[in-house]
């Protein structure tokens, strides 16, 4: 029988589409935090550029990319079969189209959130020096180009008439466990980070100027919060159903990244003799990404332990950009391209037979053939995004120029770029450039001096 409409799945995943929603707000506050008072708006800018553009491409073709009838081996679906949504929101017959037990259309938004946090995500290895145009051109193509072809291979579980699989070749031909995107969204979006990271160079004064210190770690505190509230959506939204799926995944969003959290700070009280808040705030976000791929197929337990590698490899990984020399500002890399690997390879060896995805990792007896699987998913994805990204960053300086020029980059990217200031200097609030800027400028103290007799006599 043909599955019928369930208006409490509906509702569920539509609560957390909006959850995800949320998360790039909240990844601009957690990424805003991190750089210099001087660059937050541009910093923020990025992830809500990335809500504009990418939600109006994937209305008008993406969705039908990543989620049409697939036109190739698993590689992708037809961008003119659901054009504008075409199909999606009517039928010629009775009912309305479904994904499950919900409407198609919902599906359809709760995917969207997806491929926009992926896009803004990158943009965390580029704060401080990139142009705000160049970054708005790299997002739509790389989307168009990378994550709309990933999402298929790895989301699209497309059945023929006759219910044979014609979806994509990572998730339904390879049997890649991917349950919320391991591989699609964090190993994508920290393979193509470490591409820009390259291409644009480092930052003026990088490892050796401490302005570039995160300038508000509340923001970074707050940004990390909305995070992970939003991953609940993210992960036990994932189940497309109110059903014990979407708890089982609920409680490894809770389970590992509190485990991440412990283990990052006491790698840093070890290392460095502190435990901070940035420690707390980056470790939790390290155990959401690992338990990402790996929510529905690792029990609790299991999650408890990848949450503690997580959060242990991930403070580690984070240095590695001062030794290999690349300058991946906010430490995507070292977080999401990381801790996505580790998560989706960690599937190979802990998944539980017994768990919603019904995996067979090495500790339950299923020998390598899993872990190969994983490993096969997880590097082609990160060998097609790094370089996709690095050719057309290329392409983008080479043409339009990526980098903001080194005056603007001392001067700050925020009034450089935008005209704009998070905070007030100098007596003004926003900006020089603010059109009500006399308006809403603080009077000096002078000014605020009660005029005298001769002034009055001379004016």
């Amino acid at each position: 029988m043909s599955p019928a409409l369930n208006a409490g799945d509906t509702a569920w995943v539509l609560v957390s589409a909006a959850l995800v929603l949320l998360m790039t707000p909240g990844l601009a506050f957690f990424y805003g935090g991190m750089t210099r008072a001087k660059g937050v708006l541009n910093m923020m800018m990025m992830s809500f550029g990335a809500i504009a553009l990418v939600s109006v491409i994937w209305i008008l073709f993406g969705y039908s990319m990543a989620f049409g009838t697939d036109i190739g081996s698993g590689i992708l679906g037809n961008p003119f079969e659901k054009l504008g949504l075409n199909g999606v929101l009517t039928t010629s017959g009775d009912g309305i189209p479904l994904a499950g037990t919900i409407p198609e259309i919902a599906f359809v938004g709760f995917q969207a959130v997806f491929a926009v946090i992926t896009v803004a995500l990158i943009s965390g290895s580029i704060a401080d020096r990139a142009k705000f145009g160049a970054w708005m051109v790299f997002a739509g193509v790389w989307v168009t180009l990378v994550y709309f072809p990933v999402a298929h291979w790895v989301f699209d579980f497309n059945k023929d008439a006759n219910g044979n699989p014609i979806g994509g070749w990572i998730g339904q031909g390879l049997g890649v466990i991917d349950f919320a995107g391991g591989t699609a969204v964090h190993i994508n979006a920290g393979a193509a980070a470490l591409a820009l990271a390259l291409v644009l160079g480092r930052r003026k004064g990088f490892g050796k100027d401490p302005s570039h210190r995160p300038h508000n770690l509340p923001f970074v505190m707050l940004g990390a919060g909305l995070l992970w509230f939003g991953w609940f959506g993210f992960n036990a939204g994932s189940a497309l159903a109110a059903n014990a799926t979407a708890g089982y995944a609920w409680i490894n969003t809770l389970g590992a990244p509190a485990a991440a959290t412990l283990s990052w700070l006491l790698v840093e009280k070890i290392r460095d003799g502190h435990a901070t808040s940035l420690g707390a705030a980056s470790g939790a976000v390290a155990g959401l990404v690992a338990i990402t791929p790996a929510a529905a197929a690792v029990t609790p337990g299991w999650g408890i332990v990848l949450g503690l590698l997580a959060g242990a490899v991930c403070a580690l990984a984070v240095g590695l950009k001062y030794k290999l020399g690349y300058d991946d500002s906010l430490d995507v890399v070292g977080v999401h391209l990381v801790g996505g690997l580790l998560g989706t390879l960690f599937i190979g060896l802990a998944a539980d037979p017994g768990s919603p995805s019904a995996g067979t990792g090495l500790f339950y007896g299923g020998g390598l053939e899993l872990l190969g699987k994983q490993a096969i998913g997880s590097f082609a994805v990160l060998l097609y995004s790094f370089v996709v990204a690095f050719i057309l960053g290329w392409i983008i300086n080479k043409t339009m120029g990526f980098r903001i020029s080194e005056e603007h980059e001392v001067n700050g990217i925020d009034i450089s770029i935008h005209a704009e200031t998070a905070y007030e200097f100098g007596g003004r609030v926003g900006s020089a450039f603010h059109p009500h800027a006399e308006i809403l400028r603080v009077p000096s103290s002078d000014e605020t001096q009660p005029i005298s007799d001769e002034t009055k006599v001379q004016a």
